[in-house]
């Protein structure tokens, strides 16, 4: 058998037992409500079921369909690279930069068709407010951020790749740890506030909601905001972001609108859950456990497909892209299972920390039948895609702890 496809099946193979090891390892040990088996149509009529699944399913095979003309559009570089891909050129670095940026612009444009059917079946169910106008605008704005990442993270790597031609990989490892820890602290207060107005959340009964229960959760909860999302959705959510000075809990203003104190103060609770937990700190050292293995995988790959002839340089960049594409998917789905623990963890803290199962079962009910939520999606579908636990799941929570089935 040729070695080069040992090598490059070997290190994926590694990739994948390490990001399913470190799940394992950082799981949550303690404090999860085993759910109640409970039956769907007991908390969801028929109709309710029906309509969820009618919307929810055909989005999941658009999301499908996104990720296909991804990887499509970069296996066909790949299989026809342009000219000006192969130079040669003065600043190897600099045109590398300037093809990831065009990459990562060609690759947006190909996708846009099909999040515009997302978009518009989205608008058409009613969970959609934006104009096409603040659309575009958002799109504008995303492709600009992504095209600036993408020429920057390009350039490294084309500078990487010359420089240290089969250990590249080590260096970038660190370097995409370094920037999974800058992004999370600079994100909530450089690139949010493009997309969204924050507001820090005024004297009144919710604030002081808050600060008591951070106060008995033994959690410093930094600042808490509300966000506009009324102006882009009818979805109701929230959020805990950020490090150190930056961390905050983020409440969507559809929640604070439309939901009873009691069902908020149970989102609060559960956000605050991830801060007691430090769920943010972990989730970067599970990024610095994976993203050695996974890059060694990437390099693997990338020597596999990129051309061979001459000095390595901007054409190897869709063979790197498509790689990355594709590992970044596979481990994506093994660190759902760990983004599925946890969620659950918070949702039992949550309830420990209110004692209030019956606005906690309600609460799921509503808030899947706002966003359009299947309840009880196949198993498939979970392992896949899920970062959270199905609401039937999650309601099962709600029900042992009513019982008295208080956790492991």
């Amino acid at each position: 058998m040729d070695r080069g496809h040992l090598r490059w099946g070997a290190a994926i193979v590694a990739a994948v037992v390490v990001a399913e090891m470190a799940v394992v390892l950082l799981r949550p040990r303690s404090g999860v409500i085993e759910p109640a088996v409970v039956r769907t149509e007991s908390y969801f009529s028929a109709s309710e079921i029906q309509r969820a699944r009618d919307y929810r399913r055909p989005q999941v095979l658009l999301y499908g369909g996104v990720l296909v003309a991804e990887l499509g559009v970069l296996a066909l570089l790949i299989a026809r690279p342009p000219r000006r891909l192969k130079g040669p050129f003065r600043r190897p670095m600099l045109a590398g930069a300037a093809a990831g940026a065009a990459l990562s612009i060609a690759v947006s444009v190909s996708i846009l068709p099909l999040q515009v059917v997302s978009r518009e079946r989205a608008r058409d169910a009613g969970l959609v407010t934006q104009s096409w106008s603040g659309y575009a605008r958002d799109k504008g704005v995303s492709w600009g951020i992504g095209a600036v990442f993408a020429g920057l993270g390009a350039g490294a790597a084309v500078g990487l790749i010359r420089r240290y031609p089969r250990g590249w990989w080590m260096p970038a490892s660190a370097i995409v740890a370094t920037f999974g820890v800058l992004s999370v602290y600079a994100g909530p207060v450089v690139l949010d506030p493009l997309f969204n107005t924050f507001k820090a959340l005024p004297a009144g009964q919710t604030r002081d909601d808050v600060l008591e229960l951070a106060r008995r959760a033994g959690v410093d909860v930094g600042e808490v905001y509300s966000i506009d999302a009324s102006r882009r959705t009818t979805t109701a959510n929230a959020y805990v972001t950020g490090l150190g000075t930056t961390k905050r809990v983020v409440l969507y203003d559809t929640l604070l609108e439309n939901f009873e104190r009691d069902e908020v103060r149970l989102v609060v609770a559960h956000e605050l859950a991830h801060v007691h937990y430090r769920d943010v700190p972990y989730g970067l050292l599970y990024l610095a456990i994976v993203a050695p293995f996974g890059l060694f995988a990437v390099a693997q790959l990338t020597r596999r497909l990129a051309p061979a002839d001459g000095e390595p340089g901007p054409a190897v960049l869709p063979a790197l892209a498509l790689s990355l594409a594709l590992m970044t998917t596979t481990i994506t789905t093994i660190s759902n299972q760990h983004s599925r623990a946890i969620e659950a963890r918070a949702d039992s803290y949550s309830l420990t920390l209110t004692d209030q199962p019956e606005p906690f079962i309600s609460f799921e009910q509503r808030i899947a039948r706002r966003n359009l939520s299947d309840p009880d999606p196949p198993g498939w579908q979970r392992f896949l895609l899920s970062t959270h636990p199905p609401t039937i799941e999650r309601i099962g929570i709600g029900v042992a702890y009513q019982r008295g089935e208080r956790g492991r």
